[in-house]
């Protein structure tokens, strides 16, 4: 296992490959998960790019730190990290929260970012409502009480029914701190990127399940026509983690897409 202290936390990741041999792709995890959501992507996509995994604060066998986040104190992490491992500018990949990390780390950081693949989320998840309904109830009865309704938003009824998975997702969501999550539910409810989305100058695309019970699809295509020339894929009979669900099709989306990126870099390098 690998740690790094940045910003008076203990940050948990992983690095598989060397920064200075392949592009640099980076994988932020979802409110109530950690980088072992990723597995499936990162098992087909090692040996082709460096990838680096981390937990995000609050998250995992990442530290709490001080509470409540900010989006910027998310962002402030995943950038010291790439600094940390000397990266290249990279392909940021974040879903859900993670999406917003990615898109927050770019706003205060375009530097350190060739490219952008955002799942299932958009400049603003939720409202102040309904944060902090889900804050209370967690602050009343812990986090096993909204397990159940969230194994709903994240996949779908026949993953539900059929995938002997679905009781290790509960088990991770349940064991994550509680002050963490509800400090990253205040950095959502707080977070508005709206203004952000038009000055977004990278290669982009937005990626979404066609039946993700957080993020419709309709948000996601919305929030992905805000932005300056991105893409938009739907991915069938998949749920708000892809990288779950439908690994395979997330695969190839992501690949055909960061072939695309590397062809505009090397043209552009050209000339």
């Amino acid at each position: 296992m690998q740690f790094a202290r940045l910003n008076d936390v203990n940050i948990h990741y992983q690095v598989i490959g060397s920064p200075r041999s392949r592009p640099v792709l980076v994988f932020v995890n979802s409110l109530g998960t950690d980088f072992r959501i990723w597995r499936d992507v990162v098992v087909r996509l090692a040996g082709e790019y460096t990838i680096l995994t981390y937990d995000m604060r609050g998250h995992g066998l990442s530290d709490v730190g001080h509470t409540p986040y900010s989006m910027e104190t998310l962002a402030d992490d995943l950038a010291a990290l790439l600094e940390r491992i000397e990266s290249p500018p990279a392909i940021i990949c974040g879903v859900s929260v993670g999406g917003l990390v990615a898109q927050q780390l770019y706003a205060r950081r375009p530097d350190l970012v060739q490219a952008l693949i955002l799942c299932d989320t958009a400049a603003k998840m939720g409202d102040a409502t309904s944060w902090n309904a889900r804050i209370a109830a967690i602050e009343s009865d812990g986090i096993g009480s909204i397990a159940d309704s969230i194994m709903e938003r994240w996949f779908t009824p026949h993953f539900r029914r059929s995938s002997p998975d679905l009781p290790g997702y509960r088990n991770m969501l349940i064991r994550q701190p509680m002050d963490g999550y509800i400090a990253t539910c205040v950095a959502l409810r707080e977070a508005d990127l709206s203004a952000q989305a038009r000055h977004i100058d990278v290669p982009t695309i937005c990626i979404v399940g066609a039946e993700d019970g957080s993020a419709s699809p309709k948000l996601v295509a919305d929030f992905a026509k805000s932005i300056p020339g991105a893409r938009f894929e739907v991915i069938t009979d998949c749920g708000h983690i892809p990288s779950v669900e439908q690994p395979e099709k997330l695969v190839a989306i992501m690949r055909a897409f960061m072939s695309l990126v590397e062809t505009e870099t090397v043209s552009h390098v050209s000339h």
